[in-house]
């Protein structure tokens, strides 16, 4: 195993006493995009929380250049260099844009800080005419920015989107879609959680399918575009066992 990887091992994750993770492992590398699909349901969230230390793990491992994730709070976790960035795109709202980035960088010295900031506002400079407003005003599509903005100023290794099209406009959707491609050109690691899959499998390297709580699918996503029905039989399995329970 490269020692400059994201490793997940035999993850067994329960929730409300349920055990919704069955022993996944998955393995993300730098610059490389790794699209996450399934159907709601599947464990994905459950995934990444994990990943991201806000969920607690009943056995299994992760691993980030050889050091246990596991048992870290989700601040540790970020300045291990694992940054998550939440569906819904939820910012502080009450307060201003600005004060949404400027909160993310606290683990920065001033001076880092400002520049990283900076840095932030160079990937979307549709942000820069609105730092000053509270963050409830923006559209949906500024307020993800603003989030993608926030684990960018973590300077992450690794980058955990989930849902990163949820509720925008099409054109919004493709504008994040080629930053994130971008900052995969940087060397970031970025596992995608999407359901929109054509934009998933246009953009990932490599792909993985859950289906209720296990790995159904891996490999890459030339290989899974080819046959569809693979997808299609996982979110059918699970919509079938959310129908019996």
């Amino acid at each position: 195993m490269s020692a400059s990887s994201l490793h997940v091992n035999d993850l067994v994750v329960l929730r409300g006493g349920r055990e919704v993770l069955h022993g996944i492992s998955l393995s993300l590398l730098p610059g490389e995009i790794t699209a996450l699909l399934g159907a709601n349901g599947a464990g994905k969230s459950s995934l990444v929380m994990t990943m991201s230390g806000a969920l607690p793990a009943k056995s299994g491992s992760v691993t980030l250049d050889g050091a246990e994730v596991l048992g870290h709070t989700p601040d540790a976790v970020r300045r291990m260099g694992i940054a998550i960035v939440l569906e819904g795109h939820p910012v502080l709202s009450n307060i201003s844009v600005i004060d949404n980035l400027r909160a993310s960088a606290l683990m920065h010295s001033r001076r880092e800080a400002d520049q990283e900031v900076e840095a932030a506002l160079e990937v979307f400079p549709e942000l820069k005419p609105r730092l000053q407003l509270a963050a409830q005003n923006l559209s949906g599509g500024q307020k993800q920015m603003v989030v993608v903005a926030q684990a960018l100023i973590c300077r992450p290794k690794y980058l955990l989107i989930d849902e990163l099209s949820f509720g925008l406009a099409p054109a919004i959707v493709q504008r994040l879609g080629e930053t994130i491609a971008g900052i995969a050109n940087r060397g970031v690691g970025i596992l995608l959680i999407e359901q929109f899959t054509t934009l998933a499998l246009n953009l990932a390297n490599r792909v993985y399918v859950m289906e209720r709580g296990d790995i159904a699918f891996s490999g890459n996503a030339e290989e899974l575009r080819a046959h569809p029905e693979i997808l299609h039989g996982a979110y059918l399995a699970s919509g079938r066992a959310v129908a019996a329970g």
